[in-house]
């Protein structure tokens, strides 16, 4: 996800990772004892009045640095002496404020109930996968704060993974096979799986909850056989890799783009690795902005790739959508959706900007797919593009009245297709069962505001907006206390998200609390799905006309043919 909202560039601090030293301990300062070794963490408050034990700024892999940059991640060794897990780490090298180092590959873990004596809790384990297009944010707790979903009974845990060119740099051959940030995320899970117990987690109850490109992410892992046994439910926020985005198996071109903006040579993949290899990780962190093609589009520029076989482990062996039809992917319980406006705050962008509407409206075939992420430059990119201006906006010359056709088209493009198409195609073959929703609940805050309005009045409910209820984004949003109007939402989201996490059922008995809803199981017959707004409801057939003409554009025979790649 790229917040809709401008986001700021600085050079940003390294931050030294902290030290392992000796420290007292009491109650304000735990410390827990595991495989590892010990870890010295603080205390936080939850929105109600919990005390939560935290532990952030852990180590899980060894710092992607020198020779170990654009290698996939290496174990941490076990450490003498009690780590000082007290604060918050760096974040993986991007355009920020928050404080930036290479030596990023950090977690987070919260809980409100630590093993004590002979009393061993083994709570439910619910691991974030960040958004930010695998290009921007982090696990930090200003962007996924514990404080609202630690009033459940779950052990919450947050991670950094490589971002960026430095995550994602993929030349197709053994220099880069690419997919490193993912292999970041594998390694985050091991540590859980490891280490988790010792923070009075369950290490055989783990949900991965993605958002965004988090979300893409925790398909992926469905699919890939590095992540076979690290986890038992999945949580898929708006976001998909099985809609029209293309996945192919390098990113060449854009390794090569990388080089130029820094000053490398790119005539060989060698050399633009040992060019690339001697420039700063800031330097290559904060070149990001210039690789937008149409305004700040397209939002995700390094994507995850189909790895050929050089003699590395492969976390994507073929396409996610060959893998999924074929049936192989882990069947485990699934709980997935989308936001009723996603993207739409770019829309608006669009349209407030005379010279980008125009540029669109002049050069729809060239800049639909930028902005839309689908195949550039064929003639089947011409039809499919010339296909969605008559479906959305009717042929007609793209104005200020265009606005309600282009925020659709922008949420559909960019995350409901993709989730709307995922759900239909696991339903084929899960064996555990799948929950679909749509979150509709407009509060006062959102993650894009009208225009004019001094941020006071939410556009829609835009990319991100459901989130607000379930991690406090302190960097952005107060913390809802038991008599905001947001309450209730808090209550509802947490409470479905922890019932998910314990029983793989996000609402498990019918009661008051939750409006006294009944959340089927998703099939492809009935496709029923919850509506979460002021009272949560249920509804069929989300979006049938808009997802049908994608479905037509993007057709399943595609990806027929064994090893059929697109991209």
């Amino acid at each position: 996800m790229i917040r809709q909202v401008t986001i700021l560039v600085c050079a940003g601090l390294a931050l030294a990772r902290p030290d392992v030293k000796t420290v007292l301990n009491n109650a304000n300062s735990p410390i827990v004892t595991t495989p590892l070794g010990q870890y010295q963490g603080g205390t936080l408050v939850s929105r109600l009045g919990k005390h939560i034990f935290s532990f952030r700024g852990i180590p899980y892999a060894q710092p992607p640095i020198n020779e170990l940059r654009f290698k996939p991640p290496l174990p941490i060794a076990k450490h003498e002496g009690i780590f000082n897990a007290s604060e918050d780490g760096a974040v993986c090298p991007q355009p920020t404020t928050d404080p930036v180092s290479e030596d990023c590959l950090l977690l987070n873990v919260y809980t409100t109930k630590l093993p004590k004596g002979t009393d061993h809790p083994k709570r439910p384990v619910i691991i974030y996968i960040h958004f930010g297009g695998f290009h921007s944010f982090s696990g930090r707790s200003n962007w996924a704060g514990p404080e609202y979903l630690l009033d459940q009974d779950i052990v919450l845990v947050t991670f950094n993974y490589r971002l960026g060119s430095l995550g994602f740099l993929s030349t197709g051959d053994k220099e880069a096979p690419g997919n490193n940030g993912l292999k970041d995320q594998v390694l985050a899970f091991k540590w859980v799986k490891e280490n988790i117990e010792a923070f009075g987690g369950d290490s055989n109850s783990i949900t991965l909850f993605g958002y965004s490109a988090g979300a893409m992410s925790a398909t992926l892992h469905l699919v890939s056989p590095m992540s076979k046994g690290l986890f038992h439910k999945v949580i898929i926020s708006s976001g998909s890799p099985l809609g029209q985005i293309p996945i192919s198996t390098n990113q060449h071109d854009l390794a090569k783009k990388q080089a130029k903006l820094v000053g490398c040579p790119d005539d060989t993949s060698a050399n633009i690795i040992k060019c690339l290899k001697g420039k700063s990780a800031n330097e290559l962190g904060e070149s990001l902005p210039k690789f937008s093609e149409f305004g700040t589009d397209p939002i995700i520029i390094w994507k995850p790739v189909i790895e050929q076989d050089f003699g590395q482990e492969r976390f994507l062996t073929e396409h996610p959508i060959h893998l999924i039809r074929e049936g192989k992917f882990e069947k485990v319980p699934i709980l997935t959706g989308i936001t009723a406006d996603e993207f739409s705050g770019k829309a608006v962008d669009i349209v407030r900007n005379s010279e980008l509407l125009q540029q669109l409206d002049e050069h729809w075939e060239k800049n639909a797919p930028i902005i839309f992420m689908y195949e550039r430059e064929t003639d089947n990119s011409k039809s499919i593009s010339k296909s969605l201006k008559s479906f959305y906006l009717g042929d007609k010359k793209l104005d200020n009245s265009s606005l309600p056709q282009l925020t659709q088209i922008y949420a559909d493009a960019l995350i409901g297709f993709g989730v709307n198409r995922g759900i239909k195609l696991l339903a084929e073959k899960n064996t555990s069962p799948l929950y679909y929703y749509r979150f509709n609940y407009k509060g006062r805050y959102s993650h894009y505001y009208l225009p004019d309005s001094n941020g006071t009045v939410p556009y829609g409910v835009v990319h991100g907006d459901d989130l607000i209820y379930l991690l406090h984004i302190s960097s952005l949003f107060p913390k809802f206390g038991e008599s905001e109007l947001e309450s209730p939402t808090v209550e509802k989201m947490t409470t479905m998200l922890a019932n998910f996490a314990k029983t793989g059922k996000p609402i498990t008995e019918s009661n008051e609390k939750l409006d006294n809803a009944k959340w089927e199981p998703f099939n492809l017959k009935s496709q029923k799905y919850l509506e979460i707004g002021n009272k949560l409801t249920t509804a069929e057939k989300l979006y049938e006309k808009r997802y049908a003409e994608w479905e037509k554009l993007f057709p399943l025979t595609v990806y027929d043919k064994p090893k059929m790649h697109s991209g």
